[in-house]
């Protein structure tokens, strides 16, 4: 009987190659790797960056190997260089290298020196010098030529290399070696140009790898260890010294200091910071000696996984962007047909002279080379991403970053969002003559499993006063309605007064009593027995305030400014949310489930686009429903995964921040678009008019991508106000 063969491995199994290639400097670039890469046997999940300039992908090599995948790369003109595995230690990226080091750099400096060897030489000896102008055309074009090669095998026919190629060499066949080398050369000034602002748009975010340092100090018994920071293990001890960087995301467990988190959250004003708060890989300690529990590997602390977040931002690209890419897919060949036409009707069928038509298809060709268009779109987002990163406003993507700048509305959700999320415990009032001291007890000891901050201030409360936390087994969840565990074998609930009416647990008494609560403007619970075989029994109502935060009425009014309409959405009672919600000038929808959120949601996006807000916590229908979802955190894992955006600083005003910075950045892209097809049409016309050059047909598309890319990175210098 013969065995069934072996099921094949599944791609997530083939090893993850990371690489960072050298040249990739353009959103045609990316699309022209991803294209290439992906068409090679046992290549998957192909993911090349603009922003951060990496390759990442899958392969099989039994299919492909990582030579022949290197060396696709370089027949596409780049050079990849291998980055530290995955799961080792931090991103490893090594320094960029000065421009004239690079390969762009060494082709605009040969093509250069030829061209102006070629003209001295013509000056004296001018047939000699016309072969100098051949010579250089030729040195100049045979990269460009191998680019446009290799693109047309991986399905790219129509490529800027294609273009250009066509337009040096047809300038050679009619005789104008002179400006076919002028063309290569101020086309390769462009491309280079262009990547060194790519470059300056990428330092922002390529900084972050050099925010955590190499060496930890680890803490053995009593004994300090100077190890590696890529060595670190979850549950190990380090020793942060005064003016050090925090090697590692942890606990601290002893000392106190004041932590410079703006590397990673962009909070310009230090955090002072003791035992149990959390401190980032990448911090700055101030005057304290810090011992800190690690939290965290290196692989997968806040400042690997901020990179991470961005390399996978540019999957979810920007709409206009896709508009732009499917657009240049139909223009470049038409602008190819449109050339060829031009060059050879008129002497076809109107009998013209074959070499002024000729040279208009040629300059034609350059015209259209669609450079700064494509580029208008990633260059803007790339750099308001940037911008975004260094002031703590992570967005993943410029389709969320897009969406930011069109939404009319802005949901929040109150506790942990509007509020600190660091409610206080301010009444235990015990029902039906029950005792307020053993209220307090078992109701920790029903919320001692869940992370809410409401179940965080009963504990905190009852270990203040000094009493240990009874055990609990089965707890339950009940999202939105409260918890239920187990406790010292009596069944018992912590809950909202909503889901107590449903149950028909509330008696006239504890109705009295959260009346009197919620119009304290306080967030009332009720503790509830349920004994087996026995009618339900109150045994107190609890009862907790959490003040808004310094900053909502700034982030409200901001947001009103801008024409937007903030709305509180909450499962607090009406009268505890307005409470919150009147100072601060909100609109008001409480006593909402979390599945309710997620409804209004969708009701207030069908009257245009909404963004929700809140802490993760029970907000995960409302963030999915949401066109954006904002997570706020400092670092978190809810913080930066949740959602399509994220406040690194924990500020709500970063909310008016990131719809600003949204805004500008389509206003950018507004004025490449236009920069970049006013300057095609002007030229179009000189061009068709016989008064257009070649050398200043592709200097206007070079300058085109020049300008664009200058106003682009313009948002750099964003500011906000958060």
């Amino acid at each position: 009987m013969s065995r069934p063969a072996a099921a094949p491995p599944s791609p997530a199994s083939w090893p993850e190659l990371r690489y960072l290639v050298d040249g990739m400097d353009c959103a045609s670039c990316v699309q022209k790797v991803e294209r290439a890469v992906s068409r090679l046997p046992g290549a998957h999940d192909v993911q090349p960056s603009f922003t951060t300039q990496t390759l990442r992908l899958r392969l099989d090599e039994s299919r492909t190997s990582r030579t022949a995948l290197e060396e696709e790369l370089r027949a596409l003109g780049y050079t990849p260089h291998t980055l530290t595995p995955p799961g080792e230690a931090s991103p490893a990226l090594p320094a960029r290298a000065p421009w004239y080091a690079g390969a762009q750099g060494r082709l605009v400096l040969s093509s250069g020196a030829l061209l102006v060897l070629a003209w001295l030489v013509s000056l004296a000896a001018p047939g000699v010098g016309a072969w100098g102008y051949v010579a250089a055309t030729l040195v100049g074009t045979w990269p460009l030529a191998r680019q446009a090669i290799a693109s047309a095998r991986s399905g790219d026919p129509f490529s800027m290399g294609t273009l250009v190629t066509l337009a040096a060499l047809g300038a050679l066949l009619i005789g104008a070696a002179a400006e076919g080398a002028a063309v290569v050369f101020l086309f390769a000034v462009g491309e280079l140009l262009e990547g060194v602002a790519a470059g300056r748009a990428r330092a922002g975010v390529r900084a972050l790898v050099e925010l955590t340092p190499r060496t930890a100090l680890r803490l053995d018994g009593g004994e300090v260890t100077e190890v590696s920071a890529g060595s670190l293990r979850v549950g190990e001890r380090i020793q942060v010294r005064p003016g050090a960087r925090v090697p590692a995301d942890g606990v601290i467990e002893t000392g106190c200091s004041d932590l410079d988190d703006s590397p990673v959250t962009g909070e310009s004003v230090p955090v002072g910071k003791g035992v149990g708060d959390p401190v980032y890989a990448g911090s700055v300690n101030g005057g304290g000696l810090l011992t800190v529990r690690v939290e965290r590997e290196a692989s997968d602390n806040t400042v690997a996984r901020i990179l991470h977040l961005v390399e996978e931002a540019e999957a979810s690209r920007a709409p206009t962007a896709r508009l732009i890419d499917r657009f240049s897919r139909v223009y470049t060949p038409f602008v190819v047909a449109v050339s060829a036409g031009v060059a050879l009707l008129p002497p076809l069928l109107a009998g013209a002279e074959w070499h002024p038509w000729l040279y208009r298809g040629l300059s034609l060709l350059l015209i259209g080379c669609p450079c700064a268009l494509v580029l208008s779109v990633p260059a803007a987002i790339t750099s308001a991403l940037a911008a975004g990163t260094r002031r703590g406003l992570l967005v993943k993507g410029g389709a969320a970053l897009e969406t930011l700048g069109r939404v009319r509305t802005v949901a929040f959700d109150k506790t942990g969002t509007l509020t600190a999320g660091r409610p206080a415990l301010t009444d235990i009032r015990p029902l039906a003559g029950g005792d307020e001291r053993e209220g307090l007890r078992l109701a920790a000891g029903v919320e001692a499993g869940s992370d809410h901050p409401l179940a965080r201030a009963v504990v905190e409360r009852a270990r203040r006063e000094g009493w240990a936390v009874p055990a609990a087994r089965d707890g339950r969840a009940l999202p939105g309605r409260g918890v239920s565990a187990v406790v010292e074998g009596r069944v018992l609930h912590v809950v909202s007064p909503g889901h107590a009416r449903e149950q028909g647990w509330l008696t006239g008494e504890a109705e009295a009593g959260l009346g009197t609560l919620e119009a304290e403007g306080k967030t009332a619970a009720l503790l509830v027995e349920t004994p087996p075989g026995a009618p339900a029994r109150g045994l107190a109502l609890l009862a907790l305030r959490d003040e808004a935060r310094p900053d909502a009425a700034e982030a409200v009014a901001r947001l009103r400014a801008l024409g937007l309409r903030p709305v509180m959405l909450t499962g607090d009672n009406p009268r505890t949310a307005a409470a919150i919600a009147a100072p601060l000038g909100l609109e008001v929808r409480a006593g909402l489930r979390p599945e309710d959120k997620g409804r209004v949601v969708r009701e207030l996006s069908a009257r245009g686009g909404v963004a929700m807000v809140g802490d993760g916590i029970n907000d995960a229908p409302a963030l999915a429903a949401a066109d954006v979802g904002i997570a706020m955190g400092g670092g978190t894992d809810v913080a930066l995964e949740t959602a399509d955006a994220a406040l690194l600083h924990g500020r709500v005003a970063g909310v008016a921040d990131l719809v600003a910075l949204s805004r500008a950045t389509l206003g950018n892209i507004r004025q490449n678009v236009a920069l970049a097809l006013a300057l095609k049409a002007v030229f179009l016309v000189t061009t068709l008019l016989g008064s257009t050059h070649l050398w200043m047909a592709i200097l206007a598309d070079t300058g085109a991508t020049a300008l664009v890319t200058a106003n682009a990175l313009r948002l750099l210098r964003w500011r906000g106000r958060g």
